[in-house]
């Protein structure tokens, strides 16, 4: 049976960190759990997993904010599904658990921060109603469209 729940424990957070790393290779695994705890700490970082049979098959880590022009808000940093596990609805369930979580707490809104080099990643999340979607370009492309800016006068 399929579940999400908060990962608030050592061994929770260390269960996520293969799913995460497929999101996020630059990660080092040896700091995944110091990463994540000091975030927790310092930055109000959450992560939720969705399980199947006790196995972590998609994550998410979010944090709470208010903004001047959104209000308060559920921003989710990192979503994943295991490469493995995609397409099986996991996905889905991890965002209806956002979004009940963010009416629990009074969010206006959710917001995710997707690059665009999950081609898939876009599309499957609008048609789940996110209300801000922001599609990040790679550091690459972002750093050649700086080069390339006309300067500005001084």
């Amino acid at each position: 049976m399929s579940l999400v729940q908060k990962v608030t424990t050592d061994e929770q957070i260390l269960a996520t960190r293969e799913v995460m790393r497929q999101l996020r290779p630059k990660l080092s695994p040896d700091d995944y759990l110091t990463t994540v705890k000091r975030m927790q700490q310092t930055d109000g970082y959450r992560l939720a997993a969705a399980y199947d049979e006790g196995v972590v098959r998609a994550i998410a880590g979010y944090r709470y904010m208010e903004m001047l022009f959104s209000g308060r808000i559920l921003y989710v940093d990192d979503l994943s599904t295991d490469e493995q596990q995609r397409s099986k609805g996991y996905g889905k369930l991890l965002l209806d658990w956002l979004k009940a979580e963010a009416k629990a707490h009074s969010c206006e809104q959710l917001h995710l921060d997707s690059g665009v080099q999950r081609e898939r990643a876009p599309s499957f999340l609008l048609s789940r109603g996110i209300d801000h979607l922001l599609l990040s370009l790679p550091d690459a492309a972002l750093t050649q469209s700086l080069v390339d800016a006309p300067a500005r006068p001084t």
